[in-house]
């Protein structure tokens, strides 16, 4: 059964869960909308959904080294209690999502803080390059609009995949984080340093080396 857009919004507005984890559970089910409610409770997934209107404000800022000293990252990660923040689990989440940002660079935390002037301009790019392809004017607007998912793909932590397991998001390691740990959890904010970044130098492939540390 073809897996509509409609269904997956009314899941979404069902469970709270994810679109992508909506669209997995629908397919599952074949659309059948009840057994994909129980399937998302079944991965907790439902329930994770249910807490994001909770206080988060305990957590942890953590501090990650490459370890060649020319990366480092700070990142706020919080949570509900103390307890929690102190838990192997959630440290390990911290250190997952540092390394995350270290070695794809993010630029932005979601697609909600890209500035609207650089999604113009970016829109505008792509439109000129599609037009320059030889693409059809009427075509192109839908065209633009996968480009720019692709944008936020790349340049927004949430959205980006998971260096551990292209499958999945970042936003999707985070919402089974919860599911498993029991608090709600929120990426406050980052800081990447990058030595001697912006000026001329080797380029080298840093995300290679971040996977090797965390084999």
């Amino acid at each position: 059964m073809a897996i509509t857009a409609a269904m997956v919004k009314e899941l979404r507005t069902k469970t709270g869960a994810g679109m992508m984890d909506c669209k997995k559970a629908l397919t599952e089910s074949n659309g059948d909308m009840e057994k994909a409610v129980d399937l998302l409770r079944e991965h907790g997934l439902a329930a994770a959904a249910k807490k994001a209107d909770r206080i988060a404000a305990e957590g942890l800022v953590y501090s990650y080294i490459h370890g060649n000293g020319r990366i480092g990252v700070l990142v706020e990660v919080n949570c509900e209690t103390d307890f929690v923040a102190q838990t192997d689990n959630f440290k390990a989440l911290c250190k997952d999502i540092a390394m995350q940002i270290a070695a794809a660079k993010p630029a932005y935390l979601k697609r909600e803080e890209v500035p609207a002037e650089v999604l113009e301009h970016e829109k505008e790019v792509l439109r000129q390059q599609a037009l320059n392809e030889g693409k059809p004017e009427k075509i192109v607007e839908k065209m633009i609009v996968g480009r720019i998912e692709k944008f936020y793909k790349e340049n927004c932590l949430l959205d980006q995949e998971f260096i551990k397991d292209s499958d999945k998001t970042v936003q999707q390691v985070v919402t089974e984080a919860v599911a498993k740990i029991g608090e709600k959890i929120d990426i406050r904010r980052y800081t990447r340093y990058e030595l001697g970044e912006g000026l001329e130098k080797r380029n080298d492939d840093f995300v290679s080396e971040v996977m090797a540390q965390a084999k």
